[in-house]
Protein backbone atom coordinates (compact mmCIF):
# COMPACT_ATOMS: atom_id res chain seq x y z
CA UNK A 1 0.00 0.00 0.00
CA UNK A 2 1.16 3.55 -0.69
CA UNK A 3 -0.10 6.97 0.37
CA UNK A 4 0.27 9.89 -2.02
CA UNK A 5 0.21 13.61 -1.34
CA UNK A 6 0.04 16.17 -4.14
CA UNK A 7 1.14 19.77 -3.77
CA UNK A 8 2.06 22.79 -5.85
CA UNK A 9 -1.32 23.72 -7.25
CA UNK A 10 -2.21 27.41 -7.23
CA UNK A 11 -3.68 30.26 -9.24
CA UNK A 12 -1.54 31.05 -12.28
CA UNK A 13 -2.00 33.33 -15.28
CA UNK A 14 -2.46 31.92 -18.76
CA UNK A 15 0.90 31.29 -20.36
CA UNK A 16 2.56 30.64 -17.03
CA UNK A 17 4.29 27.49 -15.79
CA UNK A 18 3.82 25.29 -12.77
CA UNK A 19 5.51 22.36 -11.10
CA UNK A 20 3.37 19.90 -9.18
CA UNK A 21 4.74 17.39 -6.70
CA UNK A 22 3.55 13.95 -5.65
CA UNK A 23 5.21 12.70 -2.49
CA UNK A 24 5.03 9.72 -0.19
CA UNK A 25 6.58 8.96 3.18
CA UNK A 26 6.53 5.20 2.67
CA UNK A 27 9.40 3.06 1.42
CA UNK A 28 7.09 1.25 -1.00
CA UNK A 29 6.83 4.37 -3.18
CA UNK A 30 9.95 3.40 -5.11
CA UNK A 31 8.28 0.21 -6.34
CA UNK A 32 5.42 1.96 -8.09
CA UNK A 33 4.94 3.58 -11.45
CA UNK A 34 3.44 7.02 -10.89
CA UNK A 35 1.00 8.79 -13.18
CA UNK A 36 -0.66 12.18 -13.28
CA UNK A 37 -4.30 12.82 -14.14
CA UNK A 38 -6.52 15.86 -14.03
CA UNK A 39 -10.25 16.38 -13.69
CA UNK A 40 -12.09 19.57 -14.56
CA UNK A 41 -15.56 20.26 -13.11
CA UNK A 42 -18.18 18.19 -14.88
CA UNK A 43 -15.62 16.31 -16.97
CA UNK A 44 -13.99 12.91 -16.88
CA UNK A 45 -10.56 12.34 -15.40
CA UNK A 46 -7.83 12.66 -18.05
CA UNK A 47 -4.51 10.82 -18.17
CA UNK A 48 -1.53 13.18 -18.55
CA UNK A 49 1.75 11.32 -18.04
CA UNK A 50 3.42 8.36 -16.35
CA UNK A 51 6.90 7.42 -15.15
CA UNK A 52 8.09 3.95 -14.27
CA UNK A 53 9.47 2.86 -10.90
CA UNK A 54 13.07 3.35 -11.99
CA UNK A 55 12.45 6.80 -13.41
CA UNK A 56 14.02 5.74 -16.73
CA UNK A 57 10.86 5.43 -18.82
CA UNK A 58 8.08 7.93 -19.33
CA UNK A 59 4.84 7.84 -21.28
CA UNK A 60 2.65 10.67 -22.54
CA UNK A 61 -0.57 10.28 -24.50
CA UNK A 62 -0.21 12.00 -27.88
CA UNK A 63 -2.58 14.75 -26.78
CA UNK A 64 -0.28 15.60 -23.85
CA UNK A 65 3.09 15.65 -25.59
CA UNK A 66 4.95 18.93 -25.67
CA UNK A 67 4.03 20.97 -22.59
CA UNK A 68 4.15 18.36 -19.84
CA UNK A 69 7.27 16.84 -18.30
CA UNK A 70 7.19 14.11 -15.67
CA UNK A 71 10.26 13.34 -13.61
CA UNK A 72 11.22 11.45 -10.49
CA UNK A 73 13.55 12.05 -7.56
CA UNK A 74 13.79 8.71 -5.82
CA UNK A 75 15.97 10.07 -3.03
CA UNK A 76 13.12 12.43 -2.10
CA UNK A 77 10.30 9.96 -2.80
CA UNK A 78 8.77 12.52 -5.10
CA UNK A 79 7.47 12.66 -8.67
CA UNK A 80 7.11 16.00 -10.40
CA UNK A 81 4.89 17.26 -13.19
CA UNK A 82 6.16 20.36 -14.94
CA UNK A 83 3.52 22.17 -16.98
CA UNK A 84 4.40 24.94 -19.42
CA UNK A 85 2.24 27.54 -21.15
CA UNK A 86 -0.88 26.86 -19.10
CA UNK A 87 -4.30 27.57 -20.60
CA UNK A 88 -7.55 28.54 -18.80
CA UNK A 89 -9.23 25.31 -19.96
CA UNK A 90 -6.62 23.40 -17.97
CA UNK A 91 -8.13 24.56 -14.71
CA UNK A 92 -8.71 21.30 -12.84
CA UNK A 93 -7.82 19.20 -9.85
CA UNK A 94 -4.58 17.36 -10.61
CA UNK A 95 -4.10 13.89 -9.10
CA UNK A 96 -1.22 11.48 -8.88
CA UNK A 97 -1.71 7.75 -8.98
CA UNK A 98 0.40 4.71 -8.14
CA UNK A 99 0.35 1.41 -9.95
CA UNK A 100 2.52 -1.68 -9.99
CA UNK A 101 2.26 -1.67 -13.79
CA UNK A 102 3.70 1.00 -16.08
CA UNK A 103 1.00 2.20 -18.51
CA UNK A 104 1.65 2.30 -22.25
CA UNK A 105 -1.77 3.30 -23.53
CA UNK A 106 -3.63 6.59 -23.63
CA UNK A 107 -6.73 4.72 -22.41
CA UNK A 108 -5.10 4.09 -19.02
CA UNK A 109 -7.50 4.66 -16.12
CA UNK A 110 -5.07 4.48 -13.23
CA UNK A 111 -4.04 2.01 -10.58
CA UNK A 112 -5.43 1.46 -7.11
CA UNK A 113 -3.83 4.34 -5.23
CA UNK A 114 -4.78 7.99 -5.57
CA UNK A 115 -3.79 11.17 -3.82
CA UNK A 116 -6.31 13.78 -2.69
CA UNK A 117 -5.50 16.12 -5.56
CA UNK A 118 -4.20 19.66 -5.87
CA UNK A 119 -6.17 22.52 -7.44
CA UNK A 120 -4.72 24.34 -10.42
CA UNK A 121 -6.58 27.45 -11.56
CA UNK A 122 -5.51 29.25 -14.73
CA UNK A 123 -6.79 32.79 -15.17
CA UNK A 124 -7.19 34.41 -18.58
Amino acid sequence: QVQLVESGGRLVQAGGSLRLSCSSSGRSFIRYAISWFRQAPGKERTFIAAIDASGESTYYPDSMKGRFTISRDSAKNTVFLQIANLRPEETAVYYCNADTQFPITSAYLGGNYWGQGTQVTVSS
